[in-house]
């Protein structure tokens, strides 16, 4: 089940943009996801409502800012975070730094990042300062919908998937956000340690 996200939290994630703008926007997604519902597109909707614990992971593709592309299903062997975010975002502004320490220290157990901005291409200068301050390879998404992931409503949200590609962490159940070192322990070490 996919939780709102806390008042609070919905407001420091909001883009710096004036009202109106954000009304148009809020229409164009409402009317887009009519359209897709009636024309039978709902797939990436009902995949996201389906998002199961165990299950394969949804395939996403990240185009990063330095032209590569790098599939989610090439990462077999590895465990993979995959984090949406914008630079707009402050608990993505607090969240990214931890997620980048964390990725140099466990690189060589195969943990790998990929974090997909939310930003719009006129922010791009923006978004490449942050990735500029990662360890990890950032992209634009270029859109609000994430393939099997659904789209997405709220930021930060990061999933986790195992070795096997296997959905270990659904981030739209998530109650606490901005992740935590603890949570980090608690939700990614587990799948780092190699069974002998």
């Amino acid at each position: 089940m996919v939780r709102r996200p806390h008042a609070n939290r919905a407001a420091d994630c909001r883009p710096e943009r004036p009202l109106d703008l954000r009304r148009r926007a809020m229409l164009g997604g409402a009317v887009r996801l009519w359209i897709a519902g009636a024309c039978g597109d709902v797939s990436s909707l009902a995949l996201a409502n389906g998002l199961e614990i165990g299950q394969l992971a949804p395939s996403l593709v990240l185009h990063t800012l330095d032209g590569n592309a790098i599939a989610t299903r090439d990462l077999l062997g590895q465990v993979v975070m995959v984090t949406f975010w914008a630079t707009w975002c402050e608990p993505c502004r607090e969240e990214l730094p931890l997620f980048s320490s964390y990725a140099v220290r466990h690189a060589q157990e195969g943990l790998r990042i990929l974090g997909f901005s939310l930003d719009g291409p006129e922010a791009l200068p923006k978004v490449r300062d942050v990735a500029a301050t990662l360890s990890f390879p950032v992209g634009l998404l270029g859109s609000a919908y994430a393939g099997g992931y659904g789209r997405i409503w709220q930021l930060p949200v990061t999933f986790v998937i195992d070795r096997a590609g296997r959905l270990v962490h659904n981030g739209w159940d998530d109650a606490q956000q901005p992740w935590t070192s603890e949570q980090l322990h608690r939700v990614v070490d587990p799948h780092l340690v190699r069974a002998h």
